[in-house]
Parts: C-alpha cells; sequence; structure tokens
C-alpha cells in the first residue's frame, strides 16, 4: 500500500517528465513568446495563469492550417477542435473561400469607396435571417455596441438588461456583473479601468429564470432594450426555448428592443441562427464569425425601424423623399473591408446552396460525438460531463450557474488538455467546435487520445482509481 507523500513523489516526477516532454516538442511556440513579451502585450499568452503550469503557459504558435489540421512552428500536427473560437465552419482555408480571396486581391483592397459586394452580402443576410435590415463593423464588440446604441436612440431610454454568464465583447457598457456585497446583490464591473459609472444603465439578470422576467416587467419603464445570448458558450446545455418565448412577449407588450448576440449561433444551428432555431423573431441581432469566413466581420441587423437610425431609412431618386429617420453616430474606417465582403459573400452563398441540411448533419454529428465523449468519461471515472448545442460543445453546467473555476473537473480538464495538446489534439479549455472538415477518423482519434490520456494519469496517481461498479 502507498503512503501518501509516495504518491506525491509519484505525481510530482510525473509532472515533472509531462512538463519536459511538452516543451521540448513544442519549444519553439515557448521561445518565441518568451522572446516578445517584453514588447508584446497579449492575454492569451496570460489568462488563466496557473503557477504549478507555469512552465507549460504559452499559446501554441501555429504556422499553417488545412481543413480540420493545424500545424505549429514545430511542425507538430494538429486536430483542431478549436476551430478559430467558432469561426471555421467549414475548416480552415476552404477552397471556395480561398477562390474569392485570391480574386479579391488580384483587384485590389480598396477603403474609402463603397465596396462591390457590400448590398449583395446584405441582401443574402436578410434572406437567410428574415432581417430587414443590415449594416457592417469590423468585430462583434463594435456590432453590439452598435445595436445597443439604435435601441437607446430609437426608444428615448438608456438602460439596459443583460444576463449574467452571456459575453457580448470588450466594450465597458456590458463590462458589468452580479456580485453579492455585504449581503446585498449589487451591479458592479468586471475589472479595473472600467468606470463605476455604467452599472447605473445595465441591469444583470439570471438567464433562463422566470424571476427575471418579473424583473424586466419592473424596469419596462426604464429599459430600452434586453441583450441576450440565446445559448451561451460557458452553459451550452441551458436552452430555455419558453423562457425565450415569454421574453419576447414580455418585451414586445412593453415597447422594449429584444437584441440576440448571435455571434456563435448565428449561421451555426440553423441557417437563420437562433432565432429561427427557437422560433423568436429579434428586433436586433448580432453576428459574426462564421459568416466572416476567417476575416474580421461584425453585422447588425435587424427591424428599419431601429436599422434606420444608420441612414435616415428608406428613400428614392426621382421624386421628394428623403432620409426622415433620427439618426445616430456610426463609423469605422475598415466596415465594409474588401476582403472580408468578399469573403462573406461566398460564405452565404455557399450557406444559400447547401440549405439547413448542412447545419442538420453537423448538429448530429457533434450530438453523436458529445456521446461518445460522455461515455468514455464515465468509464474513465472523469468528473467531466458535455452538452453541445449544434456543433457548439462545452461543459454541462450544474444547476443554473457556470461550471466553477476551481472545481475538480477543471483541474481534470486542465490536465487534459495538455496530454491532448502532446498527443495532437489542439482544443478550447473546456470544449470547442465542429467543422464540416472533421472525419469520423478525427473523432475517433479524440476519443482514443482521451482514454489514453486518462490511464496514464490514473497511473500517475493523478486521477482516482475506477471504480469496480463503473462499466469498462
Amino acid at each position: 500500500m502507498q503512503t501518501k507523500d509516495s504518491t506525491i513523489s509519484r505525481q510530482q516526477k510525473y509532472l515533472h517528465e509531462l512538463i519536459e516532454r511538452y516543451t521540448k516538442r513544442t519549444k519553439t511556440s515557448k521561445q518565441l513568446t518568451q522572446t516578445y513579451r517584453p514588447v508584446l502585450a497579449d492575454i492569451r499568452a496570460s489568462e488563466g495563469f496557473s503557477l504549478p503550469f507555469k512552465e507549460l503557459f504559452y499559446p501554441i504558435v501555429a504556422q499553417r492550417s488545412l481543413g480540420s489540421r493545424i500545424w505549429d512552428v514545430d511542425g507538430n500536427e494538429y486536430i483542431d477542435i478549436m476551430m478559430g473560437l467558432g469561426v471555421n465552419l467549414f475548416g480552415h482555408n476552404p477552397p471556395f473561400i480561398k477562390k474569392a480571396l485570391e480574386e479579391q486581391l488580384e483587384k485590389g483592397i480598396q477603403i474609402g469607396p463603397q465596396s462591390e459586394f457590400a448590398g449583395e452580402v446584405a441582401e443574402l443576410i436578410c434572406k437567410l435571417t428574415g432581417m430587414e435590415r443590415v449594416a457592417f463593423s469590423n468585430t462583434g464588440t463594435e456590432a453590439v455596441m452598435t445595436a445597443i446604441r439604435l435601441a437607446r436612440s430609437a426608444k428615448n431610454r438608456n438602460k439596459i438588461a443583460l444576463f449574467s454568464g452571456s459575453y457580448h465583447g470588450h466594450f465597458d457598457g456590458t463590462l458589468v456583473k452580479a456580485k453579492t456585497i455585504d449581503g446585498n446583490l449589487q451591479i458592479v464591473p468586471i475589472a479595473p479601468g472600467i468606470p463605476p459609472s455604467v452599472v447605473e444603465d445595465v441591469l444583470v439578470l439570471e438567464y433562463g429564470n422566470p424571476q427575471s422576467l418579473d424583473a424586466i416587467a419592473a424596469h419596462q419603464q426604464e429599459l430600452a432594450a434586453v441583450l441576450v445570448v440565446p445559448v451561451q458558450t460557458t452553459r451550452p446545455d441551458l436552452q430555455p426555448k419558453t423562457f425565450l418565448h415569454q421574453l419576447r412577449q414580455l418585451t414586445q407588450e412593453s415597447g422594449i428592443a429584444l437584441i440576440f448576440d448571435e455571434m456563435v449561433t448565428g449561421f451555426r444551428i440553423h441557417p437563420g441562427g437562433a432565432q429561427a432555431w427557437f422560433g423568436v423573431e429579434a428586433d436586433l441581432a448580432t453576428y459574426g464569425k462564421i459568416v466572416g469566413g476567417g476575416m474580421p466581420i461584425g453585422i447588425i441587423a435587424g427591424k428599419a425601424a431601429y436599422m434606420d437610425g444608420i441612414d435616415g431609412g428608406m428613400w428614392n431618386y426621382g421624386d421628394t423623399s428623403y432620409p426622415q429617420a433620427k439618426t445616430t453616430f456610426f463609423a469605422g474606417t475598415f466596415c465594409k473591408h474588401p476582403l472580408t465582403m468578399a469573403a462573406a459573400r461566398a460564405v452565404l452563398k455557399h450557406l444559400k446552396t447547401q440549405g439547413s441540411t448542412l447545419q442538420e448533419q453537423l448538429n448530429q454529428r457533434t450530438s453523436q460525438f458529445v456521446e461518445a465523449l460522455n461515455n468514455c468519461f464515465a468509464e474513465n471515472a472523469l468528473p467531466i460531463r458535455m452538452a453541445n448545442f449544434g456543433s457548439l460543445f462545452g461543459l454541462a453546467s450544474s444547476g443554473s450557474s457556470a461550471p466553477s473555476e476551481n472545481s475538480t473537473s477543471s483541474q481534470s480538464i486542465e490536465l487534459l488538455r495538455y496530454h491532448l495538446l502532446e498527443r495532437g489534439v489542439y482544443l478550447l479549455r473546456a470544449g470547442g467546435y465542429l467543422s464540416t472538415a472533421h472525419t469520423d477518423a478525427d473523432l475517433d482519434y479524440i476519443v482514443q487520445a482521451i482514454k489514453d490520456s486518462a490511464e496514464q494519469l490514473r497511473n500517475a496517481g493523478l486521477l482516482p482509481p475506477i471504480s469496480p461498479n463503473l462499466p469498462h
């Protein structure tokens, strides 16, 4: 029987060997991170820093990519399930997007004049989503910021409501959270440098909780908009269809704009996004990621009553019409960038041609993959359970809150993550995305890599032994 000290010694020896193997395999990524740290301020190189994993803590530096694979600067090959944080629905460098970009590069990058494909891209978005009008920005943050400004302008109100666990970009106006201070629930900024005054105009509620609807009703005279991520990446198993329908009814009756943040769900779960999936018609929606085909993009779409705040609304040549709607401020040098518009046009035409079959098949494959993952976790006594919403998958939450950063499952995932990277599986900390480029062989390899990693961790005393009551 092993003593506690001998178990700790075995664990430390194993971690030392893992660090040595991993850093040798990815030595150039580590060298580049260290070399440029003095000049490159990079959240990707420090976010979630953990002292026990300090020597492993550096981003993999990619050199090239194709299909479901990426290759790093040391020549290591990975099956990629991060997929550009949800961008690459068709895998890396798909031929139809590459062709569109090459053709546009031959024609030049004209900034200033109207982009040749801007109108066609807007029309394709309207046809797929059912929205009336579209405007373009460069990022999701800008798109959400603009949608909120349009709602506030249209409603002549300042306060907005959003939900805990949702992420709407990195501008001050949504970087708030609910926190219990001295026994009282208060709204506070999430980080230093965000003015405390921003909380005055934001209500933070619990997503999916009927009491949140009561809070919205109580503030209906103040609220310009309710901002919602229909399925949060941190809680993919929380898919409250009934709540969303009730929210839509309440906001309509109260004259509050309903904004769907569909950066992740847009064009992924269905050609019409989460609105089509849940049968809810928002007043405004924001899109990005997939539709840009790898190029930076943010899209604001919605009903003309709101979108007319960009340009004054519809008018015609040859008569007495003119832009009559009240406008707010909107600008951006690189909005409607020619390369972005060319890539988006190619993506939207591809989605239109494929129809909903593309998403249906990918959704089904992801559900089957997540089932295989959960069976693997159970068989290996790993305290992890995954859930998916379409081709997005991640940790299943317990109750109404997101998984704890300090939970046993988070620690297990951190150890697994480095093992999987060592075995050539590139992933998010707690989940990822499937693309149409992933093969059955890719997915089988990932499941086997998890099994092999769990066995090694268990042999090193870093995972508990499998109970004889568990299936093998």
